[in-house]
């Protein structure tokens, strides 16, 4: 475990504008493969699509029959079809894209003499990396100091045993490479090798490291395997809906098939009865429903970065909505993780010295508490990156500069970890002046208080105390010192000699924004567990001042729950809200405690342990900021700034988009029946035909982004959080909401066919069908309104903004009225101009088709308000 810290903090690193050129010279630091599509492989993709086929089927019998006008209007369908599908899916990729590059590692180092976290396709040759437990390197790099560190790298050997690393000595470090195309360095798997390698990971210690190779040129780079993509696995909402799409296909072949038979035996006219059952094909295909799963989380994802919150998996967005307990990481996410020293005790045992800092008003620290510093700041690393830690040190360089207490010189020999066996963890110094070394050790009271070997009337004493500071919200740890001869260094901490020096009090104040976001998660039905491993003092009176619990909330400790079976901590998890000294493997059992009880869990986590408990949640959430590798990869969601209330905006954001999709996907099958008992109904009636496979490409111009921009872009209603969280095992769209879709979708229907059945004996075929086909359009303008909103009525919600929306109906208006009004639109749709009265009584009769369907509406609002 030996150190060699002389190059701590002494390297400056690359200059911006040398990271800038390498960068330019190199290329970026990204492996092969995880390329997005271009516009041609989506275009393809397209032409294969049954709507597209249909189309173009029916646009090619049209022109092989000698109607080239009918037929070239089908095939500027199709191009604009297409248009429109490259323009979705194009904004879907950039999306998918972006969250790829915001998602892909990150990677710490030293540019202009300061850490800076920045992409890890970013790191140049020459970068100065810092590494430390739970990273995955982000290139091949030279150790330049190294403390205690250990890599995992099976991906590169297939060996599951960590492998440990040395400093490199200076003719290694003096022969790293010039060039870019990287050294004849090492093979990865060795003992005590000076080189880590681009993929792996730190699963103990820290350091400092030299990139020679990046890209393809690293050593994964060699093998060709490539790491960190975006999965966009398929959902059990997309399996849901890929069911749906394939029934409703099947229905429409068996379907079109019959009335192309029917029509082409009862009338003769076989290429009638083709373009026929192509109509009814394209008006029961509901080929929009694959579009919104895609565009619908893809946008989501988007719209999370916004918040701060970045997706891993995509279709963790479908279970946000349903999150039933959140569990949330104290330190650094529902406070600060902005540490400062404000209260300290010393004096050895007795603790005879208190003293608040405040108190001090410029002051100068009294000489009884400069032992206390000085050991808290030996016992801390040399460069911090613990907050806490960071507020030792700038504690000593307020008071003990120019003092004996600071020890620039000396040599760190030995260091013994933080370990769940126990909470402290212990420096081993050599002076400039040799003689004995010098024992700190600091962590936990009670471990410290164990390392003393103190005997119960001292423990209770100093007990007290840590009751007293706790209380207060602050975090408190124990600083024991200690002597040692010699280099045969004790397997523990246990052996070596302590004496007890003093407790210190850590502020960490919630965030502000903490209080209002648990206040609307309880409104929303979600119950928020606080998991920390603070005394439990201490996590009491940070719940308190976070508005999660009251002064006398029940605290269930880690050393309680070691003592519960799997079933007595479900039962105790259904009243907890306060889990205190709790080590990180043990948020496992709280999870799958919480999944036993049937609840739908949200956990935060940051460190290696947490990573099983992140994957096993329904939803992990990650900390961008002071979460490690693992933790991300292990995650769903991974928060950029680890602030609390931007897990209630995803929350928040989740419901909203599951609530779009819900609407949307209601939308499309009410809007689908009207047109396929339009395209049906007539030809089972004798009836002219109403609509020709013209009509309903027309249609779809007006439905594609109805559906999947109009709908995705529609605001949260009011309510949204007020509602408990929807049930995750209910089926998107099934029961009530199925059976009131396709009610709207037949109330349309009726409206469509009165108005023909009242225009046929009393208007020309042309102008009747123009009339009904009006209508049609209007009751279809009707079921997007009326679809805004589950339970206020379509006239409530225009005054809401939606721009999408309103473009959408200005454009479905003004196609409208090109076609029943422009010449050659009028002829090649089989139209005639409508007079003005007869267009207002067809968009009448639309609007009325779905008046009924907001009597249901107000009724369900009732009984919502009752319950």
């Amino acid at each position: 475990m030996n150190s060699d810290n002389n190059a701590h903090g002494t390297d400056t690193g690359l200059t911006t504008a040398e990271a800038a050129q390498r960068l330019a010279t190199d290329g970026p630091n990204v492996l092969p493969g995880g390329q997005r599509r271009s516009l041609l492989s989506i275009a393809l993709d397209t032409a294969r699509e049954p709507m597209f086929l249909l189309l173009l089927a029916a646009a090619s019998l049209y022109m092989v029959f000698g109607d080239l006008r009918e037929g070239l209007t089908l095939m500027a369908f199709v191009v604009i079809t297409l248009g429109l599908t490259l323009y979705q899916e194009g904004k879907t990729e950039r999306a998918i894209e972006a969250l790829r590059d915001l998602t892909s590692p990150r990677a710490l180092v030293v540019r202009d003499g300061t850490p800076q976290r920045i992409a890890g396709s970013e790191v140049v040759r020459g970068d100065l990396l810092q590494l430390s437990e739970g990273d995955r390197v982000p290139a091949d790099a030279l150790l330049v100091s190294a403390d205690g560190l250990h890599a995992d790298e099976s991906l590169l050997t297939g060996e599951a045993v960590p492998v440990s690393k040395r400093p490199a000595l200076p003719d290694e470090l003096s022969a790293a490479p010039a060039t870019a195309e990287g050294p004849g360095s090492p093979r990865p798997g060795g003992e005590d090798l000076p080189m880590v390698y681009a993929g792996t990971l730190i699963v103990q210690g820290h350091a400092l490291a030299r990139a020679t190779a990046t890209g393809a040129r690293s050593e994964i780079g060699r093998i060709g395997t490539a790491l960190g993509q975006v999965d966009n696995e398929t959902s059990p909402l997309q399996k849901q809906t890929t069911r749906l799409v394939r029934n409703l296909a099947l229905l429409a072949l068996v379907l079109s098939m019959a009335l192309m038979v029917v029509h082409g035996l009862v009338r003769g006219d076989w290429l009638q009865a083709v373009l026929a059952g192509i109509a009814l094909a394209m008006a029961m295909l509901p080929e929009e429903y694959p579009v919104v799963m895609t565009v619908f989380p893809a946008l989501g994802a988007r719209r999370l970065s916004r918040e701060g919150v970045l997706t891993r998996r995509i279709n963790a967005i479908e279970t946000l909505g349903a999150t039933t307990v959140l569990c949330s990481d104290k330190t650094g996410t529902l406070t600060g993780n902005r540490m400062t020293v404000t209260h300290l005790a010393a004096g050895g045992v007795d603790l005879p010295d208190r003293l608040a800092l405040d108190a001090l008003a410029g002051a100068p620290l009294p000489e009884a508490f400069h032992t206390l510093v000085e050991f808290s700041i030996l016992a801390s690393v040399v460069d911090p990156f613990d907050p806490m830690e960071k507020a030792f040190h700038q504690l000593g360089e307020r008071f003990l500069t120019d003092t004996e207490h600071l020890h620039r010189d000396w040599r760190l020999v030995q260091t013994y970890a933080l370990s769940p066996a126990l909470r402290a963890m212990s420096h081993v110094w050599a002076a400039s002046d040799g003689g004995a070394q010098t024992v700190a050790a600091k962590g936990a009271p009670e471990a410290v208080m164990d390392l003393c070997h103190l005997d119960d009337a001292q423990r209770a004493h100093i007990a007290g105390v840590v009751d007293r500071l706790a209380a207060e919200g602050l975090r408190v740890l124990g600083v024991a010192s200690g002597t040692f001869e010699g280099q045969d260094w004790p397997a523990g901490e246990h052996d070596f000699d302590f004496s007890f020096v003093g407790l210190l009090g850590l502020a960490d104040p919630v965030r502000p924004q903490v209080p209002a976001a648990i206040a609307e998660c309880r409104a929303a039905g979600i119950r928020v567990v606080m998991i920390t491993g603070d005394y439990p003092a201490t996590a009491r009176a940070i719940a308190q001042q976070a508005g999660l619990a009251g002064p006398q909330a029940e605290v269930l400790s880690g050393d309680e729950m070691t003592t519960l079976s799997d079933a007595a901590l479900s039962a105790r998890m259904a009243n907890v809200s306060v889990c205190a000294r709790i080590a990180p493997e043990q948020k496992l059992r709280i999870v799958q405690a919480l999944k036993a009880r049937g609840d739908i869990v949200a956990m935060t986590g940051d460190g290696v342990n947490d990573a099983p408990a992140l994957r096993a949640a329904h939803v992990g959430v990650a900390m961008g900021l002071r979460g490690t590798d693992v933790a991300r990869e292990a995650a769903s969601l991974v928060l950029v700034d680890d602030d609390f209330a931007a897990i209630v905006r995803a929350v928040r954001l989740g419901r909203r988009i599951f609530d779009n999709l819900r609407k949307a996907m209601s939308y499309i099958l009410a809007v689908h029946v009207p047109i396929a008992g339009t395209a049906l109904l007539p030809v089972l009636f004798g009836w002219p035909a109403l609509l020709f496979p013209m009509h309903i490409a027309l249609l779809e111009l007006i439905i594609d982004p109805a559906c999947s921009v109009a709908f995705e872009n529609e605001p949260a209603e009011g309510d949204l959080m007020q509602r408990p969280p929807r049930d995750a095992s209910a089926p998107l769209f099934g029961g009530v909401t199925l059976w009131l879709a396709l009610l709207q979708g037949l109330g349309v229907l009726t409206a469509v066919l009165g108005a023909f059945a009242w225009a046929a004996p009393r208007l020309p075929e042309q102008e009747a069908r123009a009339f009904a086909f009006a209508t049609l359009v209007v009751g279809n303008l009707a079921l997007i309104l009326s679809n805004r909103s589950a339970t206020e009525p379509f006239w409530a919600t225009l005054g809401t903004p939606n721009r999408a929306l309103w473009l959408v109906v200005v454009l479905t208006l003004a196609l409208l009225l090109a076609a029943l009004y422009v010449p050659w639109a009028v002829e090649v749709l089989r139209f005639a101009p409508l007079p003005w009265h007869e267009l207002a009584a067809a968009c009448g009769l639309g609007l009325l088709s779905v008046l009924w369907f907001e009597t249901i509406k107000q009724v369900r609002r009732r009984r919502r308000n009752q319950a």
